[in-house]
């Protein structure tokens, strides 16, 4: 009975042993990846242990097909997922030593989500999760006028895209108060998300900031609200409203010049009209009065349509 129960003992260790021996470990929480660079995903057995002789795979939680996978001693992506192709790397010296953490180079914002290590032996076999967060830096703020209020107040609009995840966008003043954005637009498509802030400001505010940022990243951009600035956007302003106003003018005076035109030949043609049936008249025999006043009846609303022409 005792061997019975000290072989018992033994093979409970020797299981205990294997089981601490083959764990499998990845990162304990988000690796945080940069669009365009490139991110170690880490996974590896402790104790360090060579994993040359297993199958290793690499795939997303949310996906069918593997993003990588070693097998007898060598690489085979042939089900690999299409947009991961040539872009994943598994460094076979660093398996002898347990380490299969993966390679992923030029990172997309698609790339962000769930994956899994996979190990396994012909006895064993283990996992681990790691979470990819991938952050795209977009392009500086740009800041541009965008007019005035009532009050003399100018309105800044600043616009940036190519962000990921969405950016916060905020305005800051000289001594580096927040002011309030009055309108905010957020848009989102391929290349990230877009934002555009409009604020008021006065000479007063002194340099006006304008920031983006996205968890580890930030960009700005500065502009100073002096008395210069103003001056010179309201002269734009009045040299822009002169100009449309004259524009119309022209208009209005083109438009009426084109409409004589058109009633000068209009009543040339009336009198032109008038005086070949004058000439035709005086070629023809001589009529009774009878017939003469009726031919003048006829002809009188002619003649007063062409009096009436001729006033227009």
């Amino acid at each position: 009975m005792k061997l019975i129960c000290l072989a018992l003992l033994l093979i409970s260790g020797i299981t205990g042993s294997r089981s601490e021996r083959y764990e499998v470990l990845g990162s304990a929480g988000p690796v945080f990846a940069v669009a365009g660079e490139d991110v170690l995903l880490p996974c590896s057995v402790k104790p360090n242990i060579s994993v040359v002789d297993m199958r290793v795979e690499w795939f997303r939680l949310d996906q069918k097909y593997s993003v990588h996978l070693y097998e007898d001693h060598e690489d085979r992506n042939t089900e690999q997922i299409q947009s991961y192709r040539g872009r994943t790397e598994l460094n076979h010296q660093q398996l002898q030593t347990g380490n299969a953490s993966l390679r992923l180079s030029a990172v997309k914002v698609s790339d962000e989500g769930r994956y899994k290590c996979f190990m396994q032996s012909k006895t064993w076999s283990d996992d681990t999760t790691v979470n990819v967060k991938v952050e795209a830096v977009g392009s500086p703020p740009m800041i541009t006028v965008d007019g005035f209020d009532r009050s003399g107040g100018l309105h800044l609009l600043c616009e940036s895209e190519g962000w990921h995840p969405e950016p916060d966008l905020e305005w800051l003043d000289s001594e580096g108060v927040r002011l309030s954005p009055e309108s905010t637009e957020m848009h989102r498509n391929t290349d990230g998300f877009s934002v555009k802030h409009t604020v008021t400001v006065h000479q007063r505010d002194g340099k006006i900031h304008c920031r983006v940022k996205v968890r580890h990243h930030m960009l700005e951009t500065l502009i100073s609200s002096t008395s210069n600035m103003f001056a010179s956007w309201r002269t734009s302003v009045i040299v822009i409203s002169v100009f449309s106003v004259l524009s119309v003018i022209a208009g209005i005076l083109i438009t009426v010049t084109v409409q004589k035109n058109s009633e000068h030949k209009q009543l040339q043609d009336e009198k032109s009209r008038i005086q070949l049936g004058n000439r035709g008249t005086r070629g023809k025999p001589t009529r009774t009065r009878g017939e003469h006043a009726n031919s003048t009846q006829k002809h009188q609303p002619a003649r007063w349509v062409g009096l009436a022409v001729f006033l227009l």
